[in-house]
């Protein structure tokens, strides 16, 4: 794939490079060092100081050129809007200087994203040399702490394209992130555990207890064994500490080191240090020069809603692990092949996926959200999400329930980190009667948020735990959240439950119902029962399971009568409805007074946010839900699809030039996507509709698409997601930044379910069993990623093999599903050299003896 950006197509660009729940540093679409989001918290358009690589060519002890590797920075060039911006810079100033964009830089630069891994190549006539770049952080499924490692990881290639022999020179320079009077710099080199020399500049200072928030440090590394450094720039007024740096770098030969001592206080607004790396190069060779930049700010605090009582702070999880930054750029070194390799290997598994290559884009580019401030990891390792950043704050707290619905990259390519999210919202968010916040409050334990449970965000935990039981297999984890399950869905009908959801017990909500939309709904729906009908019928699986046979035959009793209901009354021949009377205006005066003046529209006699007639993204979310979890059906299939056809016919639109938008802005002029909610012609609108009704929102895109696919519409599906990638084109959008309320906003990793579409993707690790059935049958040959708990790996059809391979853990299987067609022309099956015996039933292949497949043998099924 190896999609490339040039020119205009970078100017948004930022390539979120850290670790899970540790920050990031973002890398520009033109090579600068963006988005310092290593203080716990997010910070967008922000750059350190002068932080930047620069390069320079010397021959035969004469400097020939020297250059910062950047290209050209992208208009406008008027001056960015800073917050708080010192005196005589910001907008109407130009650009920063900080940003570097005046010095000498590389006019030829090519951006290639494909997330893990950046890609960006420099060249320039003047320069005597090629240079390329490969910057990542490690994301190895399975492995959550070495995909969470608090550090940017840079892989420089120098290849000397001048007839004769160049001295190169390769130079990390950054700020000292800490506002502070004590800065303190410390050169220091180590010995890696092969021997190796790993040189390093911390960055710190004395100021801040270890118990401060603002207590931290950065460091920058290099493995080259020939280095020179200065741990600070000059010190003065104006450009001085520019102007000297630029002075000392452009001359023949290494850079001489300045200290100050920590009592002198900085002249500059934030002083900066240089690593700088050098090699010698014969004509056509090449060589690789490594840099890490690596951080560590221990302390945590909840700056966006503090505690009033207790305890405001704790300590992130990567603190647990190591000591400082030096530490973590230590183990970087050590383990940089590995790391490296293992992240490539998954690189390559995903991008080798014989799906249309704009899928490829959005799974990988949107699991960059696990990358960024969006995500956080707590002191015990588990994780925490917003919904997403915005420019200095995270945006809606507290791992969102009906949010982080949408997100199916992290239970299978992290299903440990996904299983603490259900720990936590079983353990802090539930009260006595089985009501559930939906948002997690921090620091753990002070009081839960007071608000209404919501419908999508309880029952939906209920399928997440059922779906994470599959994946695991894990019986004893099922069993110690049961009970939260379980009052999770008996409190429908509970008689405390103040929004009066199922108070007859009939399987249809008909009570308030509050929503991801940020509203309620008054009235029966097919989008809000369908979660309620998915997390009953999985209820009635896992109580059966636990032999609770009671409980199951309640639950199930429930979600068949539900089902028939919704069926029967809700479908209007295109598509699933509301059932509401909008005028009726005593469905809100049996709750409250609040209730009825938000809801009551005086003037239209009319109630507000409701769906009512019209089309809605989500109508049928819950059989997407059911597809991706192997819940089976939840819907009439064939009204369900029909209702997919209506979906895509009234809500898909390819150009927004004459829709009326009053909603958010996320989509523009001609570009295109599948709107929220739509009243085809003939259909009452409501004069204060649901909200965001107009609005294009990538999650809700990616969830409906993936559904399309499941059901066979693919064409459809995938004009969609490519309606949503042009949008996010490097240009208008960063596509490594999809928003919604915020950036890096966690419901765009619905994408990953559009790879499990595709194949088809089954699993029970419960049962032993896994199981592709691939969507697309008139292709040739079919490859996709998968990942489950205990391993992860490919699976490969043609026409005479069906493989599947392990690229990490291992896996025991029991059997394994395939398309009826292949099953029925096997003529053997080995597991490494081993024949296996088997037994078919239907379009399972049971195996007689459980088998164990690791990354040393592969399963493989021959045709005839």
């Amino acid at each position: 794939m190896k999609k490339a950006y040039k020119g205009t197509k970078m100017r948004e660009i930022s390539f979120p490079l850290g670790g899970i729940g540790s920050g990031s540093i973002g890398l520009a679409g033109n090579g600068r060092l963006v988005d310092w989001e290593i203080f716990n918290r997010p910070n967008k358009k922000s750059f350190n100081g002068f932080s930047h690589f620069a390069i320079k060519a010397e021959r035969e002890g004469k400097v020939l050129d020297a250059r910062v590797l950047n290209g050209d920075l992208q208009a406008p060039y008027v001056g960015e809007h800073l917050r708080g911006a010192p005196l005589h810079s910001g907008y109407g100033f130009g650009p920063e200087s900080q940003t570097m964009a005046g010095m000498p830089h590389f006019r030829e630069v090519e951006f290639r994203g494909e997330f893990p891994l950046a890609g960006m190549s420099f060249e320039e006539i003047d320069f005597p040399g090629r240079v390329e770049l490969v910057a990542f952080n490690p994301f190895i499924p399975l492995q959550e702490d070495d995909s969470s490692l608090p550090a940017a990881f840079f892989e420089w290639e120098i290849e000397n394209t001048n007839p004769d022999k160049i001295a190169y020179t390769l130079c990390l320079s950054a700020g000292n992130p800490i506002p502070t009077e004590k800065v303190n710099h410390q050169y220091s080199m180590i010995e890696g555990i092969e021997g190796e020399s790993i040189q390093m500049i911390k960055l710190c200072s004395d100021q801040h207890d270890d118990a401060h928030v603002q207590f931290g440090d950065i460091t920058l590394s290099t493995d080259a064994p020939d280095v020179s450094y200065q741990e600070f720039w000059y010190r003065g007024g104006w450009c001085d500490n520019l102007e000297m740096f630029w002075h000392d770098f452009t001359q023949q030969g290494r850079l001489q080191n300045r200290q100050y001592p920590v009592t002198e206080p900085p002249t500059v607004r934030k002083d900066t240090a240089s690593l700088a790396a050098h090699i010698e190069l014969k004509p056509g060779e090449k060589k690789k020069i490594r840099f890490t930049i690596s951080w560590s700010f221990p302390n945590v605090e909840n700056y966006w809603n503090p505690n009033p009582l207790g305890s405001n702070s704790w300590k992130n999880y990567y603190a647990t692990l190591f000591e400082d930054s030096s530490a973590c750029a230590k183990y970087a070194f050590d383990h940089w092949d590995r790391l490296y390799s293992e992240t490539v290997k998954f690189k390559d598994a995903l991008f080798s996926s014989t799906v249309p290559d704009v899928v490829k884009d959005a799974v990988s580019a949107n699991l960059s959200v696990l990358k960024t401030a969006t995500s956080l990891r707590l002191t015990d390792g588990s994780f925490y999400g917003f919904e997403g950043s915005i420019e200095d704050t995270g945006c809606c707290e507290g791992s969102c329930t009906h949010v982080w619905n949408y997100a199916y990259a992290l239970p299978f390519l992290f299903p440990r980190l996904e299983r603490s999210m259900r720990d936590l919202d079983f353990k802090y968010n539930k009260r006595d009667d089985g009501r559930m916040s939906f948002r997690l409050m921090l620091p753990l334990g002070r009081e839960r948020m007071d608000s209404r449970a919501c419908a999508d965000g309880q029952f939906g935990g209920v399928i997440k735990a059922y779906r994470d039981w599959k994946i695991s297999g894990n019986t004893e984890w099922l069993t110690s959240v049961w009970p939260e399950i379980k009052q999770s869905i008996t409190y429908a009908w509970a008689d405390t439950n103040e929004d009066k959801w199922d108070p007859d017990k009939t399987g249809v909500l008909s009570g308030r119902q509050h929503h991801t939309l940020d509203m309620e709904l008054y009235g029966p729906n097919s989008w809000l029962n369908g979660f309620y009908l998915a997390a009953l019928k999985a209820g009635a699986e896992m109580a059966a399971f636990l032999g609770e046979s009671e409980t199951a035959d309640e639950f199930d009793s429930l979600f068949r009568s539900g089902k028939r209901w919704i069926d029967e009354h809700l479908f209007n021949g295109e598509y699933y409805v509301q059932q509401i009377d909008l005028s009726d205006k005593s469905l809100l005066d049996k709750f409250d007074t609040e209730t009825v003046s938000t809801y009551w529209n005086n003037e239209r006699g009319e109630i507000k946010y409701q769906i009512g007639e019209g089309c809605v993204i989500d109508q049928v979310i819950a059989q997407w839900h059911a597809n991706l979890c192997g819940l089976g059906e939840i819907f009439d299939k064939e009204q369900m699809r029909t209702a997919l056809k209506s979906l895509y016919r009234y809500n898909f639109k390819s150009s927004m030039r004459r829709e009326a938008n009053t909603w958010r802005l996320y989509s523009l002029n001609d570009e295109g996507g599948l709107v929220i909610c739509t009243w085809p012609d003939g259909r009452h609108k409501p004069v204060i509709p649901l909200t965001y009704n107009s609005e294009t929102m990538t999650g809700f895109e990616y969830q409906a698409a993936a559904h399309m696919i499941q059901e066979g519409f693919i064409d459809e599906g995938v004009s969609i997601v490519q309606a949503i990638r042009e949008r996010y084109d490097g240009e208008k959008r960063n596509p490594w930044n999809e928003i919604e309320c915020g950036s890096n906003y966690a419901r765009s990793l619905a994408s990953y379910s559009l790879l499990q579409a595709f194949s088809g993707f089954e699993y029970d690790m419960v049962e032993g069993m896994i199981g592709f059935k691939p969507v697309q049958s008139d292709v040739d040959k079919f490859r996709t990623l998968w990942s489950l708990d205990m391993g992860w790996g490919v699976y490969e059809q043609s026409e005479t093999q069906t493989q599947l391979q392990l690229l990490g853990g291992k896996l025991v299987l029991k059997s394994i599903g395939l398309p009826e067609d292949r099953i029925e022309t096997i003529k053997q099956i080995e597991l490494g050299d081993a024949s296996l015996a088997y037994i078919i039933v239907e379009d399972r292949i049971h195996f007689e003896q459980p088998i164990i497949i690791d990354e040393g043998n592969m399963l493989v099924i021959k045709h005839a």
